[in-house]
């Protein structure tokens, strides 16, 4: 299934930029290889019964336990897979839905031309091949926060979620590795701008996956969620 296009976030998400410059978060970039006012419209899922919930309420409803690393191996989810036979594999799908200038596509769904905002550090790309597509809660932490449990097809259908716009996104390779498999204690955008629009992708993707935060893990996420007064979080339980 294709996702809903990204070009409406993008707009909303510039419109949110001055409340989230209250707080600045920086990030270093010590592994180089692997809104403000309303939160986007590109959160993951859809709105909740009752409606969408605050930041700060939708961070404490995400289950706080240790984290598990033991047995996690990259392969134990399958990615980029070609969900609806469209030719198409998970990677293409997103770049296509979140172009903001739509590429050509040529045989085997390969991509040329085209632009894109990468929201993690506000930088206009207009090669494909310079994005990474990052799962919003990466891998390994998924695995860390309760997906060492899940079945084989439960990590497949995480790793390619098209149905929430919002678990993966499209951005430049650096920062996508200077991430790596960090939570936002560890990790947050480099760009001012992103701060909001981050934790409440993050938190609606925990949400959505029934996934859990270490107490280091929830703590930095309400801390850093103290400016973003207004932003709200809607999900969808992953089926």
């Amino acid at each position: 299934m294709r996702r809903l296009g990204f070009l409406p976030a993008v707009l909303l998400t510039a419109a949110a930029l001055t409340a989230c410059s209250a707080q600045s978060v920086e990030a270093d970039d010590p592994k180089p290889s692997a809104s403000g006012t309303t939160a986007p419209s590109g959160a993951p899922g859809g709105a909740p019964e009752g409606g969408g919930l605050t930041l700060a309420d939708a961070i404490k409803k995400i289950p706080v336990a240790e984290e598990q690393r033991a047995g996690y191996e990259r392969d134990s989810f399958k990615h980029w897979v070609d969900e609806d036979g469209d030719g198409c594999p998970t990677r293409q799908e997103v770049l296509i839905a979140e172009a903001v200038t739509a590429p050509q596509q040529g045989d085997r769904c390969t991509l040329s031309g085209g632009s894109w905002l990468s929201y993690y550090d506000a930088v206009e790309v207009t090669d494909a091949r310079k994005l990474d597509i990052d799962h919003m809660v990466p891998l390994a932490e998924a695995w860390d926060s309760g997906a060492y449990d899940w079945t084989p097809e439960r990590r497949e259908a995480y790793a390619n979620d098209l149905d929430a716009e919002r678990s993966l996104v499209a951005v430049t390779a650096k920062t996508n590795r200077s991430k790596a498999d960090r939570d936002p204690a560890a990790w947050m955008p480099p760009a001012e701008s992103a701060t909001c629009s981050y934790l409440v992708d993050w938190t609606a993707t925990k949400l959505r996956w029934n996934l859990s935060a270490d107490q280091a893990e929830q703590a930095a996420l309400l801390e850093l969620a103290e400016p973003c007064t207004e932003s709200t979080v809607e999900y969808e339980p992953a089926a």
